[in-house]
């Protein structure tokens, strides 16, 4: 184990929001600063205070809320940038000056000489007006290792606190960011790595540059960035931890819902397979997994789920063995005999042969059919009308009925479907759920082609995926809602 002390340079609110599609509100921006406070991030780069008047605000907010955690503002080596940032009462720089010749000459237009003098300005300027200075070398990976190390030293007798090395294209491999590192060697303060994932290797390149000294990542939640994005903050904290012994700061067990956070407020999916906190990350079907994990979880999973907020999940398929349908049952409080229990297994197996999900849906009508039984729906669709156009404001109007209890709504929303769902979701406003996730197919051709609505609802600790088709997408995706409420509804 490495008594070596790693620090968190969290850069979601200012690189994360560069990911195309991205843009924040202030109060947004606060929630999601807080959230990676209580996480236990050493430092947020809050953004960049010069963007515009909206950033300063969010930054502001995020100065003057009084967390733990130490607040920077990005900002070029420029006067005016540091101005900016000064105005928001940030602890910190992020002060980035382009090292590389490539950068210098065909970006700035400049020479070397005139860069260094610049950067040193700013550093100065920085300093003399009370600001922690994290000196930055944009596109330093590509910079000549000679000039990095003169930049380097001769920022240190300017007094920066830090000194990163940034992989600014992603091009970097692991062994060159060591040799990087290495030769810069060691350092009157402290080293940083800040990598993007353009070859998929950030995560594997700041990990080697932390074996090659530096004890600063910055990172962002979800692996959030320009392009292919940034080194994952939850894959590399759990790495450092896990894989290499190190000691930080982070409440690990709050990772998976910082980024249920970054991701609702973002508007990013992340992708099913995302490691550490994509939705099949800790979710298995096989039999031979299952099995082995029932007997000791271990066996197949290297990263308890509990460790990082998450929760294990067993889902239905060809793959599927019998101990796994027999735990889903008991997790459904369905009880069934050992032949009833063959019958149900051989039906799922049946249906994952046809290439069909099964849901917990399924599985509870599977059961029902075996068992011989017919539940009473709680929840029953009466009337439904949904209306758009070019003029009017998408709205929907529901009747149902609650246990015999008739309800009336009507909502509105950005199409005719959310505005049905939103009428649903006001009517059974007494049922506690939230809508996770909304998925459609089109599994036939034409105008008139059959749709395939899959939604996933979170209640309480549960996740209850259901699905229904049909040529209409707004009947279809009310009777997939309506399907998963009803499932909830029968747990009660």
């Amino acid at each position: 184990m490495s008594a070596k002390k790693i620090k968190v340079h969290d850069t979601t609110l200012r690189d994360g929001e560069q990911t195309p599609g991205v843009s924040l509100i202030p109060d947004e921006k606060l929630k999601i600063a807080k959230a990676l406070d209580d996480l236990g991030v050493d430092i947020i780069e809050a953004g960049a205070a010069i963007t515009s008047e909206g950033e300063q605000e969010s930054i502001k907010k995020i100065a003057n809320e009084g967390l733990r955690a130490e607040i920077s503002s990005f900002a070029r080596i420029v006067k005016g940038d540091i101005d900016a940032a000064l105005k928001c009462g940030v602890d910190s720089v992020f002060l980035v000056s382009p090292t590389s010749d490539l950068h210098i000459k065909y970006k700035l237009g400049i020479d070397r000489d005139e860069l260094l003098k610049r950067t040193l300005e700013a550093i100065e300027y920085s300093k003399d007006h009370g600001l922690i200075v994290d000196l930055c070398a944009e596109d330093g990976s590509r910079s000549d290792i000679d000039f990095l190390k003169k930049v380097l030293s001769s920022a240190v007798e300017y007094k920066i606190d830090r000194f990163t090395v940034a992989d600014t294209v992603g091009i970097m491999v692991p062994e060159k960011i060591f040799d990087i590192l290495t030769k810069l060697g060691k350092s009157k303060v402290p080293l940083g790595i800040h990598c993007h994932d353009d070859l998929g290797l950030a995560t594997a390149n700041t990990l080697s540059a932390v074996r090659a000294g530096a004890s600063i990542v910055d990172v962002a939640v979800n692996g959030l960035g320009e392009r292919a994005g940034n080194a994952s903050l939850e894959e590399v904290v759990m790495a450092l931890k896990l894989g290499y012994g190190y000691e930080l700061d982070i409440r690990t067990e709050r990772i998976a819902s910082v980024s249920d956070v970054v991701e609702k407020l973002c508007g990013i999916p992340v992708p099913p397979n995302k490691a550490i906190v994509g939705e099949n990350a800790f979710t298995h079907e096989a039999g031979i997994h299952v099995d082995g994990i029932l007997k000791k979880a271990e066996t197949y999973e290297a990263i308890k789920p509990e460790s990082v907020g998450a929760k294990r999940t067993f889902v239905l398929g060809k793959h599927v063995g019998l101990k796994a349908v027999k735990k889903m049952l008991e997790d459904e409080k369905i009880p069934v005999t050992d032949e009833q229990l063959k019958e149900v297994y051989n039906q799922v197996k049946y249906m994952g042969d046809k290439g069909k999900r099964v849901t917990n849906v399924d599985l509870e009508a599977i059961s029902d059919s075996v068992l011989g039984v017919s539940p009473e729906k709680a929840i029953k669709v009466e009337e439904l009308l949904a209306v758009a156009g070019n003029t009017i404001t998408p709205t929907a109007s529901v009747k149902i009925k609650i246990n015999g209890r008739e309800v009336i709504e009507s909502s509105v929303g950005t199409g005719p479907v959310d505005a049905a769902l939103n009428a649903i979701k006001h009517a059974t406003r007494d049922v506690p759920f939230e809508l996770v996730e909304y998925h459609v197919d089109s599994i036939s051709g034409g105008a008139d082609a059959v749709v395939k609505v899959m939604v996933k609802l979170k209640s309480k600790d549960r996740i209850i995926t259901a699905q229904a088709a049909g040529t209409d997408i707004v009947l279809a995706s009310v009777d997939a809602l309506v399907n998963g409420l009803n499932s909830i509804m029968r747990r009660k």
